[in-house]
C-alpha cells in the first residue's frame, strides 16, 4: 500500500525576500503533500515581520489543503498587524477562493 504522503510532490512553497515584502511563492500543484513546506513557510513569513505577498502566478492546481494554508497565513499575518496581498494573474487560487466564498477575505495585487 502506498501512503499518500510518500508520493513525489509536483509543487513547492518557498519564502523569499522581495524588496520590502516577504514573498511566499507557490509553484505547481499545491496540495496536502506540501503540508510540511506550508507549515515551515508560514513560520518563516511571520518571523520576517514584513508585509507578505502570496505569489500564485505559477500555481497550476490548489486543493483544500492549499486553500487552508493561504487562509491561515492571511489570518496569522493580519493578527501580527501586517499586510497580505495575493498575486494571482492566472486566477487559480482566486477562483478557488471564490467558490468557497472567501475571495473577499484576501486583497488581490493589481495585475
Amino acid at each position: 500500500m502506498t501512503d499518500l504522503h510518500d508520493r513525489p510532490t509536483a509543487g513547492t512553497i518557498r519564502v523569499e525576500a522581495e524588496g520590502p515584502d516577504t514573498c511566499v511563492r507557490m509553484v505547481g500543484e499545491i496540495d496536502s503533500a506540501l503540508r510540511q513546506q506550508a507549515s515551515d513557510s508560514m513560520g518563516l513569513a511571520l518571523m520576517a515581520g514584513q508585509p507578505v505577498v502570496v505569489d500564485a502566478s505559477r500555481t497550476t492546481f490548489v486543493d483544500s489543503s492549499g486553500l487552508a494554508f493561504v487562509l491561515q497565513l492571511a489570518r496569522a499575518v493580519g493578527e501580527a498587524g501586517l499586510d497580505l496581498r495575493l498575486r494571482d494573474p492566472r486566477r487559480v487560487l482566486g477562483d478557488a477562493l471564490e467558490v468557497i466564498g472567501m475571495a473577499g477575505s484576501i486583497r488581490f495585487e493589481a495585475v
